[in-house]
Order: C-alpha cells, then sequence, then structure tokens
C-alpha cells in the first residue's frame, strides 16, 4: 500500500528510499564569521547549463551550515575517490576542518579552495528556499577550478562510499 503525508512512518520510508539511491558527494565551503566553514553534501544537483546554475540542500541549524547559507561566495568541491577521508571529516559533526595537515588555501575571492579534488565551482547564492528542516540553495556558477578531472567521483549510498569505475557502466546489447 502507498504511503501518503499522513501515513507514520513515512520519514522512515523516505530516508530509507534516498539510503540506497547514491549520490555524488561534494564538499562546500565559505568564508565564515569564524573563519572558514564546510560540509559534507550528497545533494548538489546541475538545474542549468546556460547560465550554470546548481543547487544543494544545507541544514541551518549547524554552525557551518548557518555560515554557508549567510556566505556572499561558495566554492563547491565535487570529490573523487582520493577524497573519501575529507568527505568523512566534513561530514563530522565538531570536526577541526582546516587544520595544518589539510591542503588549502583562501582565494582572492574569500572562499577556502581545498586542493586534490576533482573539481572546484566558485559559485554565488541566487535564491535561499526553506524546504521542511533545510534550506535548498540555488547558485550560480561563476567559475570552474580544475575541471578536466578524469579521477573517479566519490559515490555515497546506504551510509556508504562508493567508486564508480569502467566495470559500472551498463551497455547496451545491440
Amino acid at each position: 500500500m502507498p504511503q501518503d503525508a499522513q501515513t507514520p512512518g513515512l520519514a522512515a520510508a523516505f530516508r530509507a528510499a534516498f539510503a540506497a539511491h547514491p549520490a555524488g558527494v561534494a564538499i562546500v565551503t565559505a568564508a565564515g564569521p569564524d573563519g572558514p566553514a564546510g560540509i559534507t553534501a550528497s545533494s548538489v544537483i546541475s538545474v542549468s547549463a546556460e547560465p550554470p546554475v546548481l543547487a544543494l540542500s544545507i541544514m541551518p541549524s549547524s554552525e557551518s551550515g548557518a555560515a554557508l547559507l549567510a556566505a556572499e561566495t561558495l566554492a563547491v568541491h565535487l570529490l573523487t575517490t582520493a577524497n573519501r577521508r575529507l568527505a568523512e571529516l566534513f561530514a563530522r559533526p565538531g570536526s577541526h576542518r582546516f587544520g595544518f595537515n589539510m591542503d588549502w588555501y583562501t582565494a582572492p575571492t574569500g572562499e577556502p579552495i581545498i586542493r586534490g579534488v576533482g573539481t572546484v565551482l566558485r559559485c554565488k547564492p541566487l535564491d535561499r528556499m526553506p524546504a521542511g528542516t533545510g534550506i535548498v540553495l540555488a547558485a550560480q556558477v561563476l567559475q570552474i577550478l580544475d575541471g578536466g578531472s578524469i579521477a573517479q567521483p566519490l559515490v555515497y549510498q546506504r551510509q556508504t562510499y562508493y567508486a564508480l569505475d569502467t566495470w559500472s557502466a551498463l551497455r547496451s546489447r545491440a
């Protein structure tokens, strides 16, 4: 029987449905009032190519989420399999994310940029829309740094990180 908005357990069923749905992994960073801020996100999506716009969901209840939502610009780091530890670090609440052992710098435009990731997209927020307990943020891509990565993307499914490779591709049997 289908579940609707009044059915008890809908939230648990929703979480289970999306736990089974794989997603690419990114780290989103910005200059915050108390220094650099960042989160791990698996909700980044492409919205438009002309002009280039992306969207993602941010939880405003966290200190890092609040800093990202207030920022004038953001950096969206699309991660590769080599960046799994970074994804874990930025996903852990209260972790010291911009330590001495991380290779990062402050861009001339103010965003913290992490070196060694697949691609970095510098963005300007366009709109913030409340949605449940989160905020959906739409942002225009201003610049793409290191956009030619051919490394395998980091994928998240069922609370585990995965790699895609040439064996993952489905091919038609024509």
